[in-house]
């Protein structure tokens, strides 16, 4: 009966890490897109409420790994555990950047960034760079429905965080 027992392993967890996994690639997706269709240049601290995303993502994949084969589930909790942690933190440095946005507090001394607007006419460089605006850190680029892209990331990082704390207290599946 042992290979009966390895097919009943707990898989509980399975959905919210893949929830998590797909949400969070649509969220930095989204603002991959904003840059790279939309124009719009990421300040430091947009750069920086990526990282979260970027390092959770194949952990939240991993978690789903384990939880589709069979993993321990401490394991896959514990994965998850560290996903809702790292979207706090994602969460945390939101709330900084549009706080700073709102003017609640001063932003970063300097807001420096490498990313570079993409050029839409050729034949016009130097007119073309004349038009850029380098991002700032405290005015938002775009607000919809009243928040800018920092205070909506801290809505889908505080989504995601309880998504990944609900699948570290799901019920085991017997």
């Amino acid at each position: 009966m042992p290979a009966m027992s390895l097919a009943l392993k707990d898989r509980s967890t399975l959905p919210f890490a893949l929830l998590l996994a797909l949400g969070m690639t649509a969220t930095v997706g989204g603002a991959l897109g904003f840059e790279h269709i939309g124009g719009y240049i990421p300040c430091a601290l947009c750069l920086l409420q990526r990282l979260p995303y970027y390092y959770g993502i194949p952990v939240a994949v991993l978690a789903a790994l384990s939880a589709a084969l069979g993993g321990p589930s401490w394991l896959t909790r514990l994965l998850l555990l560290v996903v809702g942690v790292m979207m706090l933190v994602g969460a945390g440095l939101g709330v900084y950047h549009a706080g700073a946005e709102w003017g609640f507090w001063e932003g970063p001394a300097t807001c420096a960034t490498t990313a570079q607007g993409i050029s839409q006419n050729a034949g016009d460089l130097l007119g073309d760079l004349d038009a850029k605006k380098p991002p700032s850190c405290t005015e938002a680029s775009l607000r919809v429905l009243g928040l800018s892209f920092a205070g909506w990331n801290v809505i889908a990082s505080l989504i995601l965080a309880a998504i990944a704390f609900a699948g570290v207290r799901a019920k085991k599946a017997h």
